[in-house]
């Protein structure tokens, strides 16, 4: 074996294993497997175009030299980015640790109740500070949530028989420029109508459905809206506040005014700027809105024994039932930074965060003083951390970046400087310098913080926050790292076992992809910074673009969308533009499959599309004829067809080719869902196969870890008429010359997470990628062949191959009395994950092994569902007091004093020989879903709940 070959480690299966999987799945070569699995017209025929592999000591000493390049300035920028400071226990215990970074979405809540724990506080902590009924566990970010925000009143509008023919959307202008220019691209499809005004001379008439304030304005004038709020009311208009987080332990909670949306980011609690993301942004809302709000919620419920239990209590995967009718498209959360910014809050508690707000607070009085006494005048008359300062930028900027100092240029007459946690005495006084230098001035020397306040005592928080015991225990590093591993311990994650989760790619996360999200370069750069300031991540995001263009076989890319959802919006937005430039706006129709994700026709309503779903035939694949059928039908207004390739049955559809001819044939675009990008890389392509656009989730096939529900990124990869239309940034340009308005909020999205991605991709190289792709699919073969005669797998392709992954049919078991989630909790007790349960067939389950899993790992997998097979043969319907229907078995069932079940403990815990080495404890029996949706809770109890359970 090459110690120097990345890929060597991150592929799982070894030259001596592909004799024996080989000769199991019959056939001769992996070349032959490939040949019996692709469809001959749609495979390469050359290499893709990329450099050779690095070693990681060779990656990692790459990296460390491309982020000198980047120019560590300090930044008073602000417009909702700020630097933070990470404890380091949360940074070595959650951020690098594996036992957080690489666990999945909590659906199967029993073994997930330690990052479910984690994000019932975060969504405390925003409801406390936010003074809301209820929060989400995270979107994306600030400006996604308040187009969220946006949109979700528009859609309740409807109840009121007043409102439902009302598309007015005022604006403040004190918004974020960017989230202007998201709402911007979300209101234009749905028929929202923006104003954007002072909130002071708006006239309340009943033309408006809603309202966004801006709270502090983005130049740092904290106003009272509660007068503003009130009228709004009166005149049934619904107010939503983008707020900072930090401001509101200072701050009156705008839930205190009556709102009834509550959005902004969490990134000031401890996470890192990282060019713009990744970020928990939060959403709070009133709970007359709890099936209304979008993205997840986490709620507690009980198990069947009757003990306190978690679980996702409303979620947007609900979109998979809605699909057209859906509000909102997000899949992804935010879960690792949620997590991160909640044990913020736990780690320094409400007094913490007093000292830390009060602190930035008292920096920012203390500046006014001082370049007051430099006889500049401070415009804004109630602020919490950032001024607003009249001078003569022209002279002022230069001094500054000599001095490695940015702030934001509002004019060449004004300039805004916003402080941050970190900024000290030290920088307090290089500041006043730059600004003495400037004015030609002797400099003022700081020794002290001001002890005077400039909060209007109108806005001033009366109200307490985080009483919860969990915010007022854990203060000390010690306590903190037992805590946080205390959750840990609860929660299955890929450092357990295999996670073989049908279109979701659940693959090895390297370690030398990760190191550099631990480096100050990569993580302290503001989105916002000059572009020559961040030369490191412009040759990263330029070559990670280019490569990603390559392997799809594409014109061009934008690194933008910070989700999969996200990068299907952008899609189908791109075409949207095209055909407006062609003079054919009124092409709305999107054709979408029967199996697509739940996503897909979500995203074309918001897209301003009209839906028309085509069947799918006896074999999973599109019925071609029923697609012509509506093709023909549609032909004048076709927009696009959205199209999962292999399919979402796991199937390479030969008929791909002719489906896509056939779109263009009638004047629209393809655009490819990439979820299934895993069984492509190097051996086909989306180009290839014709389609225009594909969005890629680099938190699947490249290597970004899902981190419990989030981070993701979803790229849009675009053939070239659909390059100019590219998304931009209302500040750093981006995108093409006829772009599209923004799509997320930082320039380049998540930009610090591409450089795992970027890894992956350098380390592996082309042999190296196509290499992965094989195994995905040899694995997935693998495992088909050995579950043969045990388990239907209900798709095959025209060769009885699978692509990289399968569907097990479980509705068969039902005779015995066995649901398919049986399966899946049963799993539970064997150490596994389980796979995608009921996606995209009802009564099923999607297996995906991946490339990176050992043979010895894929046969224990394939020993545990052939011996829960053997269990199911032997249960009957007519007695569900069975190992199966118990499952799953936790420590204190198995050390009770009692067992009142029909078999034995070994039996519940421990059924094959391999467990005992290494068993993971569920820490809740089987969750009861019903009792969560009949008593929804979705906070921390209040520290008098603790003190009366003692």
């Amino acid at each position: 074996m090459r110690t120097d070959l990345f890929a060597s480690r991150h592929i799982g299966i070894t030259s001596k294993d592909l004799g024996h999987m080989l000769e199991t799945v019959g056939t001769d070569s992996l070349d032959q497997l490939i040949v019996e699995t692709l469809p001959e017209g749609i495979r390469l025929k050359k290499p893709l175009d990329l450099e050779a592999p690095m070693s990681e000591h060779k990656f990692l000493a790459h990296m460390q030299e491309l982020s000198e390049k980047n120019q560590l300035f300090r930044s008073y920028i602000g417009l909702g980015y700020h630097e933070s400071l990470t404890p380091s226990v949360i940074k070595r215990n959650i951020l690098e640790n594996p036992g957080w970074y690489t666990a999945y979405t909590p659906y199967q809540a029993e073994i997930a109740q330690g990052r479910l724990e984690a994000l019932l506080n975060f969504q405390t902590v925003v409801s406390d500070l936010t003074g809301m009924e209820l929060a989400n566990a995270s979107l994306l970010d600030e400006s996604t949530a308040a187009a969220e925000a946006m949109t979700m009143l528009f859609d309740v509008r409807n109840r009121d028989q007043k409102k439902n023919n009302i598309s007015k959307f005022f604006v403040s202008e004190e918004i974020l420029p960017q989230t202007l220019s998201l709402l911007k691209t979300r209101s234009t499809p749905l028929g929202i109508e923006l104003v954007v005004g002072n909130h002071e001379q708006f006239s309340f008439g009943n033309e408006f459905y809603g309202a966004l304030l801006q709270y502090p304005g983005k130049h740092g004038q904290v106003n009272d809206y509660s007068d503003f709020v009130a009228k709004a009311k009166e005149n049934e208009i619904k107010t939503a506040v983008a707020a900072d987080i930090l401001s509101l332990v200072l701050l009156t909670p705008p839930g205190e005014w009556g709102v009834d949306v509550v959005v902004g980011t969490t990134q000031r609690f401890g996470i890192p700027l990282g060019y713009g993301g990744p970020h928990a942004a939060f959403f709070a809302t009133r709970e007359a809105y709890k099936r209304n709000i979008p993205g997840r919620i986490i709620g507690v419920t009980k198990d069947v024994d009757g003990k306190p239990a978690l679980r996702m209590a409303l979620q947007t995967r609900e979109q998979h039932i809605k699909r057209d009718k859906a509000t909102s498209n997000i899949c992804t959360a935010q879960v690792l930074l949620a997590v991160m910014a909640g044990m913020y809050a736990v780690y320094h508690g409400p007094e913490g965060l007093k000292y830390i707000a009060k602190k930035v607070h008292a920096t920012a009085v203390t500046l006014t003083g001082a370049l007051e006494k430099l006889g500049l005048y401070q415009v804004n008359t109630s602020y919490f951390d950032t001024i607003t300062v009249k001078t003569d930028t022209k002279a002022l900027r230069p001094v500054a970046e000599k001095h490695a100092v940015n702030f934001l240029y509002v004019d060449e007459g004004t300039v805004s400087i916003a402080i941050n946690e970190a900024t000290s005495l030290r920088d307090l006084n290089q500041i006043v310098s730059i600004f003495s230098e400037a004015l030609g001035k002797d400099a003022i020397a700081i020794d002290n913080l001001s002890k005077e306040g400039a909060i209007a005592q109108s806005v001033q928080r009366k109200s307490d926050f985080l009483q919860n015991k969990v915010f007022n225990s854990y203060h000390s590093e010690t306590e903190l790292m037992r805590y946080i591993k205390k959750l840990e311990r609860k929660d299955l994650s890929l450092n357990h076992s295999m996670i073989a989760l049908g279109s979701c790619t659940m693959k090895l996360n390297a370690a030398s992809e990760m190191f550099a999200l631990s480096m100050a370069r990569w993580g302290n750069i503001h989105p916002f910074v000059p572009i020559e300031q961040a030369e490191g991540y412009q040759i990263v995001l330029r070559e990670l673009a280019k490569d990603l263009t390559t392997i799809t076989g594409f014109a061009g890319t934008s690194l933008q969308p910070n989700s999969g959802a996200q990068g299907e919006y952008a899609g189908l937005m791109v075409i949207r533009a095209y055909h407006e430039s062609r003079d054919e706006a009124h092409r709305n129709i999107c054709i979408i499959p029967a199996s697509a994700h739940g996503t897909n026709p979500a995203s074309a309503v918001m897209a301003g599309m009209q839906v028309v779903v085509t069947k799918t035939d006896e074999k999973g694949n599109i019925d071609v004829a029923d697609l012509e059928e509506k093709v023909a039908k549609h032909a004048d207004n076709l927009a696009a067809l959205m199209v999962t390739y292999p399919s979402t049955h796991g199937v390479f559809e030969s008929s791909i080719m002719h489906i896509t001819q056939l779109i263009h044939d009638h004047g629209g675009q393809v655009y490819m869902d990439g979820a299934n990008m895993n069984a492509q890389v190097g051996l086909t392509n989306p180009g290839k196969i014709g389609a225009d656009v594909c969005h890629l989730n680099l938190h699947k096939t490249f290597a970004i870890p899902h981190g419990g529900g989030g981070p993701g990124v979803g790229p849009i990869c675009v053939a070239e008429q659909l390059v100019p239309f590219l998304p931009s940034n209302p500040i750093i340009k981006t995108g093409g010359d006829k772009a599209i308005d923004a799509i997320s909020a930082a320039p380049w999205g998540s930009s610090s997470v591409c450089l795992i991605s970027y890894g992956y991709i350098k380390m592996l190289g082309e042999e190296g990628l196509r290499h992965s792709t094989e195994i995905a699919i040899l694995n997935a073969n693998y495992i088909k062949h050995r579950l043969s005669g045990k388990f239907e797998v209900l798709y095959t392709g025209e060769k009885g191959r699978a692509a990289h992954e399968m569907i097990i049919d479980c509705r068969p078991f039902k005779e015995h009395g066995i649901e398919v989630t049986d399966i899946a909790k049963r799993l539970m007790d064997y150490g596994f994950h389980a796979p995608t349960v009921s996606f995209p067939v009802a009564g099923t389950v999607m297996i995906e092994p991946t490339e990176s899993e050992s043979l010895a790992e894929l046969d224990r997998f394939c020993e545990a569902l052939l011996s829960i097979r053997e269990e199911i043969d032997t249960s009957s319907a007519d007695e569900p007091n069975n190992v199966l229907r118990n499952s799953p078995h936790t420590l204190e069932m198995l050390t009770s004093d009692t067992w009142d079940f029909p078999y034995s403990r070994q039996k519940a815990a421990f059924p094959l020989t391999y467990i005992s080495e290494n068993k993971f404890w569920p820490a809740v029996r089987r969750v009861d879903d019903a009792y969560g949706d009949r008593n929804l809770i979705c906070t921390c109890a209040p520290i008098e709940a603790y003190a009366e359970a003692e």
